[in-house]
Order: C-alpha cells, then sequence, then structure tokens
C-alpha cells in the first residue's frame, strides 16, 4: 500500500547560509536524511534574494541560484537574459563567451498549460531581451527559474530549470540541496524542531520570551520555585539603586519570604534579584512596561511593578 503524504506546515534552513523559510513539506519524504520543501511565490521572492547574495558574496560557480521573473496574464511573449557575469571556454583556441541563459515566457500561453524555455544565449536572444518589455494589465503572473551555474558551462541540458508550481507551491532544492528543519530554543534550554510548538517544560513556541528581561522573568521564576513550585507571581520594587523583590505569591496568596519561617533563603532570594537586575540595567528604563510587568500603586514607591511568571509544567533551572 502506498504511504499516504503527511503534510505539515514548518520552516527549514540550511545552516546560517539560507533561511529560515516557511514552507511546506513531507516530513518522511526525504534524500539522505535532507528535506524537501516547498514554499509559496512570497517565501520564493526572500529565497531568491538570500541566493542572489550568495552569488555575489562567493560567486555565480558556486553557488545556485534562484530567479523569479513577473509578468502579467496578457502579456505578449518575452525574452529575458539571466548573466552570471562569469565567462567560461568555448574552443580549443581558447575564445570565451559570458555564462547566461535566455529564457522565453509565452505570457498568454502560461494559463493553457504552456511553460517558459531556456537555452543558450545568441545574438537574436540578446536582441530579443533588448525589445522585450512588460505588457497587459492582466493577473499578475510569475516564472521561477532554477540555474545550477556551476553544471551550466559543462553543457549539462538540465542545469537550468522551470520550476512549475504545484497547488500554488514551488519544490526548490528538494533532493538536491541540504534543507533541514529551523528550530527553536525555549527559555529552559531545550532546543525544537520550528513546527514543534511546545516545550515539555510547557512553554509554548510563540510565548517564549525574547527580550533580555522577559528572559529574565522566566528565570527568576524558575529560581523561585526550586524552593516553592507554587509561584507565579512577584512585587518587584525598583525604586533607587537595585531591583529587589519583596514579596511572592501562590496565585492569590503571599508565601512566607521570612528566612527562617518559609521556604526561602537570602541566597536564593538574592539570585532572583540579581537575575532580573542584570536584565533591567541591559535594556533600560522602559523595560518594565515593554516585558508585561504591571504597575501597582503604592504610598512608599511609584516603581513597584507585579511581575507574573509564565505558567510552565514544571520549572527547569538554567544550566
Amino acid at each position: 500500500m502506498a504511504r499516504t503524504r503527511e503534510m505539515i506546515q514548518t520552516r527549514v534552513c540550511i545552516d546560517d547560509m539560507l533561511g529560515p523559510f516557511d514552507c511546506q513539506l513531507d516530513p518522511n519524504n526525504r534524500w539522505n536524511g535532507w528535506l524537501s520543501p516547498s514554499f509559496t511565490l512570497d517565501v520564493t521572492r526572500q529565497l531568491s534574494a538570500q541566493t542572489l547574495q550568495m552569488a555575489d558574496e562567493y560567486g555565480y560557480d558556486c553557488t545556485d541560484t534562484i530567479h523569479v521573473i513577473e509578468g502579467r496574464a496578457d502579456s505578449r511573449d518575452t525574452v529575458h537574459i539571466i548573466d552570471s557575469g562569469m565567462t567560461h571556454e568555448v574552443n580549443d583556441d581558447g575564445d570565451r563567451e559570458p555564462t547566461a541563459v535566455a529564457v522565453r515566457i509565452p505570457w498568454r500561453s502560461l494559463d493553457r498549460g504552456a511553460s517558459a524555455t531556456i537555452s543558450g544565449v545568441t545574438p537574436a536572444a540578446r536582441e530579443a531581451a533588448r525589445r522585450s518589455e512588460s505588457t497587459g494589465q492582466g493577473a499578475a503572473r510569475s516564472v521561477v527559474v532554477h540555474i545550477r551555474w556551476q553544471w551550466l558551462s559543462g553543457g549539462s541540458d538540465t542545469a537550468a530549470t522551470v520550476v512549475q508550481p504545484r497547488d500554488g507551491l514551488y519544490s526548490i532544492g528538494g533532493w538536491e540541496w541540504t534543507w533541514h528543519f529551523a528550530s527553536w530554543w525555549c527559555v529552559c534550554g531545550t532546543g525544537w524542531d520550528w513546527h514543534e510548538t511546545e516545550c515539555e517544560c510547557g512553554m509554548t513556541r510563540d510565548a517564549n520570551p525574547t527580550t533580555p528581561l522577559g528572559v529574565a522573568t522566566w528565570a527568576a521564576g524558575a529560581t523561585l520555585r526550586r524552593l516553592a513550585p507554587e509561584a507565579t507571581s512577584a512585587l518587584v520594587d525598583l525604586y533607587g539603586e537595585f531591583a529587589r523583590i519583596i514579596s511572592v505569591f501562590a496565585g492569590d496568596t503571599e508565601i512566607d519570604t521570612a528566612d527562617d519561617t518559609g521556604p526561602f533563603d537570602c541566597e536564593t532570594l538574592g539570585e532572583a534579584d540579581e537575575i532580573l537586575r542584570a536584565a533591567l540595567d541591559e535594556e533600560g528604563p522602559g523595560a518594565p512596561d515593554a516585558a508585561g510587568w504591571q504597575l501597582v500603586p503604592d504610598e512608599r514607591t511609584d516603581r513597584l511593578y507585579r511581575v507574573t511568571f509564565p505558567a510552565l509544567r514544571q520549572a527547569r533551572l538554567l544550566d
């Protein structure tokens, strides 16, 4: 029995060179362990821009490039020259010519199943490209071209191909490139593939704090929960030179913070204070409001905040 395709929404990248990009893929459809993603047209444009930047930085001779050619459904046919700026040897006399391709697009026939065609560049093709211009007022259309420059000068007839969309998505680099899942790192220190949206600790990807004070709020809560797992919030006084936790709560019930009667000791409270203090120093005066800290009216200080710790299934300690 044929295996059913299991398509998921996720993000992929190639190390820190390409991406991360939103995509759709079958996680079981792999080439030597690598993924085969499909992208929307907008994401394909982003991918194209990154490949062109890589080619400019590292050279076309070692880089594949993706090109998105825009047009209209009622436009007349156009010819487009895509030139790498490289040259290659064409005969034994050492004559050289630019490494380039000509893309001919029958815009009016695309919706009827026609496809763009790719060929070598001739004087006639260059003249046709000079005369080509976008015409028409019809629906926008796009043609996506994948060029493998390192193979093009060797005469490969598959070095440059038109990427045909399937269900509105473009499969690029599948069974060729080393695509892998982009990841997100939970504040607790655990890494997850992008589509795995909830950490074992209970933190979700979308709620995962990213600012220094957001991370510090979680860390201070984890520190307090080592001794009082029920802790949900605290009152923090920012008056004066240092941040200081003055009360800790489990829901609406205040937890005893006295050193000799409650669950806490001075070292743990001081550690939590220092975590918050360092983040506040890094971010500046507006950080508490930006992090969602709630200003609490108080006669003795105008800088008293209630800090709510992220709800977790289990508190994890920082490494």
